[in-house]
């Protein structure tokens, strides 16, 4: 905090205190930052021109209906809406994504969370006896 001397009032020793906030350094290091990003816009931006060719490129297909497992906390399994079982759940996959590289295709797992751990790890080692290896858990969001 800054002090003040004066010679006005009290005795030769009192110290009054000076509340005014300084802002002349502010000004100086914003008005060098004002020069510095002066100085650097025009450097930033492509001055050579250049005639681009068109771009001819098809349009990228929407990506595929995601694929979603669901385990209830009794166990049952389903895919998307339709109920299914540990031995055919691989066959049920493969019908579900159709044509697609089940290697490639990443399926969702929705679980309850009173799920045993046995049924989640069932159905994880299907999912990798079947081929598909990219598999993300789904969770709620805390508030």
């Amino acid at each position: 905090m800054a002090a003040k001397l004066s010679g006005s009032g009290g005795g030769k020793y009192q110290v009054e205190q000076n509340s005014e906030i300084n802002v002349t350094p502010f000004v100086d290091v914003m008005l060098v930052l004002l020069i510095i990003f002066m100085v650097a816009a025009p450097l930033a931006s492509v001055t050579i021109q250049v005639a681009l060719p068109p771009a001819v490129a098809e349009p990228s297909p929407n990506p595929p209906k995601p694929v979603y497992i669901s385990i209830q906390s009794d166990g049952r399994l389903y895919i998307g809406d339709f109920e299914t079982d540990l031995s055919a759940m691989g066959d049920d996959l493969r019908s579900n994504i159709g044509r697609r590289n089940p290697e490639k295709e990443r399926i969702f797992i929705r679980a309850d969370k009173d799920t045993m751990y046995g049924d989640f790890m069932g159905v994880m080692n299907t999912l990798q006896d079947n081929g598909f290896y990219s598999v993300a858990l789904i969770g709620e969001q805390e508030n």
